[in-house]
C-alpha cells in the first residue's frame, strides 16, 4: 500500500502549479482538484460507511467529466495535429491532457488496493503470455474487419507518443478499468463463486463501450483487448495490465496502420 502519499501529492501539486503558472489551467480546474480531494477524504475515512459511498460516487462523476474533457479550465496543448503516418492512414492528432491524468493520481492515492501486487516473476510471465494472446486476437480481428493493415514505421513523433501513451493514457485507463472497476467488483463479490469472472466481464465490456465514439468495430476490438488486460490484472497485478496494454499500443503504433485505415 502507498502508506505515505505525501511525496506523490507534492509532485502532483508542483506539476499543476507549474501548469497554472504557464496558463494551461484556470481556476475552474482547481475546483475539480478540490472536489477530488474531498472525494478522497470521504473514501479514506472509516467512520461513516455512506460517506465512503458518496466519495466514490463523486469520484465517478468527476472521472467521467475529466475523461471526456468536459470539465472547464484545462487547456490541453495539441502536440500532434492531423498527421498521417502512412498514405492510407487516417489523420492523427494528440493532446497532452492535464485533466485525464487526475483520475489515475486519485486512484493510486485514494485506493492503493488497486495495485494488486504479484511477485515479479509472476508479473513478467503473465505479461508475456497475455501480450502475445491479446495482440494476436485484437490485431487479427482488426485486420479481418478492414480497420488496419501491416505498416511498419517509426516516425519522428514516436518518442513523444510513447511517453504520452504510457504516462497519460495507459496507466490512467488501467488504474480505472482494471484496478478500480475490475478490482473493486472482485472485492465486492468475492463471496460469489464466479465473482472474479463477473468483475472481469463487466470491466472488459465497459472498456469497450468507452471506445464507442469510433464505431461498433472499436467497441468489439477494445472489449477483446480489455479482456486480455483483465486477465493480466487478475494473474499479474496492475503492473502486468499496464505492460500488456502499453505493449499492444506500441505494436499497433509501430507495426500496423495507426490509428486506422482512412475511410
Amino acid at each position: 500500500m502507498l502508506a505515505q502519499p505525501w511525496p506523490y501529492l507534492t509532485l502532483l501539486c508542483a506539476g499543476y502549479v507549474l501548469a497554472l503558472t504557464y496558463g494551461q489551467l484556470s481556476i475552474l480546474a482547481g475546483v475539480a482538484i478540490i472536489l477530488l480531494v474531498l472525494a478522497a477524504l470521504a473514501v479514506r475515512q472509516s467512520v461513516y460507511l455512506y460517506g465512503r459511498y458518496v466519495g466514490h460516487l463523486l469520484f465517478m462523476l468527476l472521472a467521467v467529466a475529466l475523461a471526456l474533457h468536459g470539465w472547464p479550465g484545462f487547456y490541453n496543448a495539441t502536440v500532434i495535429d492531423q498527421v498521417r503516418f502512412a498514405e492510407n492512414a487516417a489523420p492523427f492528432s494528440m493532446n497532452l491532457n492535464l485533466d485525464k491524468p487526475l483520475i489515475g493520481f486519485w486512484l493510486l492515492l485514494a485506493c492503493p488496493w488497486i495495485i494488486h501486487r504479484q511477485p515479479l516473476l509472476t508479473t513478467l510471465q503473465t505479461t508475456v503470455v497475455n501480450l502475445c494472446l491479446t495482440a494476436t486476437v485484437t490485431f487479427g480481428a482488426a485486420t479481418l474487419l478492414g480497420i488496419i493493415e501491416w505498416s511498419p514505421k517509426w516516425p519522428d513523433h514516436a518518442g513523444l507518443w510513447i511517453n504520452n501513451n504510457l504516462l497519460l493514457v495507459t496507466v490512467v485507463e488501467e488504474a480505472l478499468f482494471r484496478g478500480y472497476i475490475q478490482g473493486g467488483l472482485s472485492r465486492r463479490f468475492e463471496h460469489l463463486r464466479d465473482g472474479d469472472l463477473f468483475a472481469w466481464s463487466i470491466a472488459s465490456l465497459l472498456f469497450g463501450l468507452a471506445h464507442g465514439g469510433a464505431g461498433w468495430q472499436w467497441v468489439l476490438l477494445a472489449s477483446l483487448a480489455g479482456a486480455g488486460y483483465g486477465l493480466a490484472y487478475r494473474y499479474g497485478g496492475l503492473a502486468a495490465a499496464i505492460a500488456t496494454h502499453f505493449g499492444v499500443n506500441v505494436l499497433h503504433f509501430g507495426l500496423f496502420t495507426y490509428p486506422m485505415l482512412a475511410s
